[in-house]
């Protein structure tokens, strides 16, 4: 290879924090990178885009390859006839499950993978949500390809917009609203959802947790007003854990109204120390963030256009909006039908992520490790080239490491990174 060809060989870093990828290619155009900046030509104090966090919490990141073809012969997306078998099926199509796809991909060109999914499968990175005001981030340039797109790229059939009904272990297939589906594999990729509070029903709260719903606020909250004015709104953000503040924080500097309610005193209680709150609560003074602890909700109600936060006390807050961030649960209805140790989600073996049942595969938000819920984006890449790597028989696998990662918390007016 000439050193003209190896000046042209692009490299890629991950950041450790928030699963980022900074693209030597691309550069980095908000942050004055023009495109082919390499990496070692950064400034030391360069931080994130996404996240903040600096650059020596980048490391190298190859995407999954996709095993060459012969020009003009499309991937195979079903063995040829006469060779038949049960292919992969992933639940879902997040980070986790595309990963997940083009790991397998890496390792068989023509084995069949069937990619099911309740939305439409269009990638994006989660953590934009809740920074997506402060990044002047449209609804419509979050996702960076379409699910579609995808699928095509890496030859699977996307099942777009359809439910994941019931596995029968026994059987080996997967009962979908579009039919059943037989495997030689499953991998359940299909994260976690908001966690359900009765005090905050669904009919009258936002849960932003997926782009779809991300979308829908946004547009009612930039409906415009009397010849396209900018109108703010009042918000309620129920929960001051880690998206709840991040959320809080966008919307107020997009200029909304918040009243952020949390159960213990003080924001981001689980995660920092008491000086650490304080310093977030002065950092938002200068933004319009009214935060309360201590306050319980019991219920909301509807009044006109408005939702009445009723609070214990008899005290009650009128708002246009309310968001519940009061976390994340796994869903379980999946795991029980093939009858999946669970340990406050889907139970997997630290080193092996295998589940409980041999031919049943798991990773992302939905699993657990020890009990403890695996809710990181750095680690996805790596559960899933383990798992790819166990199903295409490789002999003696690297174990994954199950160490967390850096936890970043994308509050943009005071920042923090906990390692």
């Amino acid at each position: 290879m000439t050193a003209e060809v190896i000046a042209l060989v692009w490299r890629k870093f991950i950041c450790r924090a928030c699963g980022l990828i900074y693209d030597e290619a691309k550069g980095d155009a908000d942050s004055g990178l023009a495109a082919g900046t390499r990496f070692e030509d950064i400034p030391d104090d360069w931080a994130c885009p996404l996240c903040g966090v600096t650059k020596a919490d980048f490391e190298p990141h190859v995407d999954a390859p996709v095993a060459r073809r012969a020009a003009g012969r499309p991937m195979a997306t079903r063995p040829a006839a006469g060779r038949r078998r049960p292919g992969i099926v992933i639940v879902g199509a997040g980070r986790a499950g595309w990963q997940m796809a083009a790991a397998l991909r890496a390792h068989d060109e023509a084995v069949p993978i069937n990619v099911v999914t309740a939305c439409n499968g269009d990638v994006y990175d989660k953590p934009l949500l809740s920074v997506a005001f402060a990044k002047r981030l449209a609804p419509g340039g979050i996702a960076s390809e379409r699910g579609s797109e995808v699928a095509a790229r890496l030859g699977v059939r996307l099942m777009a917009n359809t439910q994941a009904v019931r596995i029968d272990a026994l059987a080996s297939a997967l009962r979908t609203t579009r039919g059943t589906l037989p495997y030689a594999h499953l991998v359940l990729a299909h994260g976690a959802a908001p966690r359900e509070v009765g005090a905050l029903p669904a009919a009258l709260c936002w849960r932003i947790n997926h782009l779809d719903a991300y979308r829908a606020l946004r547009e009612r909250l930039d409906a415009a007003g009397d010849a396209g004015a900018f109108v703010a709104r009042h918000i309620v953000v129920a929960g001051a854990g880690l998206v709840g503040c991040e959320l809080a924080n966008d919307l107020a500097l997009a200029g909304h109204e918040v009243t952020l309610l949390e159960a213990a005193e003080r924001p981001l209680a689980s995660l920092l120390d008491a000086d650490a709150s304080r310093a977030l609560l002065d950092a938002w003074r200068a933004l319009p963030i009214r935060f309360e602890g201590g306050v319980r909700i019991d219920g909301i109600s509807r009044e006109g256009a408005l939702r009445l936060v009723h609070l214990s006390g008899g005290r009650t807050i009128a708002a246009d909006h309310v968001v519940a961030a009061t976390g994340l649960a796994t869903p379980s209805r999946l795991a029980a039908s093939a009858a999946l140790a669970w340990d406050d989600g889907i139970a997997v073996d630290a080193s092996t992520l295998h589940t409980s049942v041999p031919n049943i595969h798991a990773l992302g938000d939905c699993i657990s490790i020890g009990g403890r819920p695996q809710r990181y984006i750095e680690p996805i890449a790596r559960q899933a080239r383990r798992i790819a790597a166990t199903i295409a028989g490789r002999v003696d696998p690297e174990p994954y490491d199950s160490a967390r990662p850096p936890i970043r918390i994308k509050t943009t007016s005071h920042p923090f990174t906990i390692h």
